[in-house]
């Protein structure tokens, strides 16, 4: 190949235009090539777009998730509880069908539960964000004792069988605040819920971060920033967050449904959110005690669910194959 050809690789317009483009406008252009990323982002989207929406959809439906149509309106409901109609009453006027026993209308029920179970989980996936980048960043940009001591704790976390103290631990916490005797109120167990699964959640993120942290605080900008006297906090928010977004993003992404399964399981187990407020859990739960008669009060919720759960895992493997090739499959 002649110096002339190697000049014109180099200056092609394919490379100048690059060239001029940032990291994220490269990211951006990546992502939009990843039919799956796109599409499983539309469905995210979605998702998202009906919870903020449910009171909105609902009302144009004409139904609430609380009030008892099988037990209001005769007809509807058989002598052994269950919807006269085939399909689990679906029809016009109820598209998902009716609870059995209660006769609650199921489709705007899914819609409150969906809100529910995605306003909690990414809340807590917010704090859990947050409490794990500033832990993480500090034990590796202090490092000595502090480093030695978050490790430690780190170490405990992660041993932890989450699940099984999930379960054995929120009615603790919840006994610390109401008597046995008394109803738990709803605000209460979600507030223990996002407390109990921040605690427990942000270990893994600080640890990936820190090691991060590690590596780049021996770089040279950052050397060169310590030499002109920059301050912590400087070096840290100018420095290395930036450098820090891209596993952020990436850990945040997966850790939203890892999120919405655990809340609806802990809601399946009976020690998170209960009936009657809506939920992707206690629809599932409920489901599983009449599904031998009839699945399609099943279907509704666990169809959305998978759904929900695999697409944003598409999304997040899709996150990261763009933000860092690297790591494409």
């Amino acid at each position: 190949m002649t110096d002339e050809s190697v000049e014109k690789s180099i200056t092609s317009p394919a490379n100048s235009g690059n060239e001029s483009k940032s990291p994220g406008q490269l990211a951006w252009r990546r992502f939009k090539r990843d039919r799956t990323g796109v599409i499983a982002a539309c469905i995210v989207i979605f998702f998202f777009v009906v919870a903020l929406c449910a009171p909105l959809i609902a009302n144009l439906y004409g139904k609430d998730p609380y009030t008892t149509y099988g037990l209001n309106t005769p007809g509807l409901l058989g002598d052994n509880g269950f919807p006269v109609k085939p399909n689990g009453g679906i029809d016009g006027e109820f598209w998902f069908g009716i609870e059995p026993q209660l006769g609650r209308d199921l489709f705007t029920f899914l819609l409150y539960g969906i809100r529910n179970s995605l306003l909690i989980c990414t809340a807590i996936t917010l704090l859990v964000v947050i409490v794990g980048v500033t832990i993480g960043v500090t034990a590796g940009y202090v490092g000595g004792k502090t480093d030695w001591f978050i490790g430690r704790v780190i170490d405990i976390l992660l041993a932890f069988p989450s699940q099984l103290f999930f379960v054995a631990f929120t009615p603790v916490v919840l006994a610390l605040f109401v008597s046995p005797e008394e109803n738990t109120p709803t605000w209460l167990t979600v507030a223990c819920l996002i407390g109990l699964l921040t605690v427990f959640g942000w270990a893994s993120i600080a640890r990936l971060l820190r090691g991060q942290v590690l590596a780049l605080r021996e770089r040279e900008f950052v050397e060169a920033a310590r030499v002109t006297g920059a301050s912590p906090a400087r070096i840290i928010f100018k420095e290395l967050l930036p450098n820090l977004w891209t596993p952020i993003l990436i850990q945040a992404t997966l850790n939203l449904p890892a999120m919405v399964t655990t809340e609806a399981g802990l809601a399946y187990l009976g020690v998170g959110i209960q009936d009657p407020t809506p939920d992707w859990g206690v629809m599932i739960g409920q489901a599983a005690k009449v599904y031998q008669d009839d699945i399609t009060f099943l279907l509704f919720p666990g169809v959305s669910m998978v759904i929900f759960v695999l697409a944003f895992n598409l999304l997040g493997d899709s996150v990261r194959d763009a933000l860092d090739p690297k790591t494409k499959r």
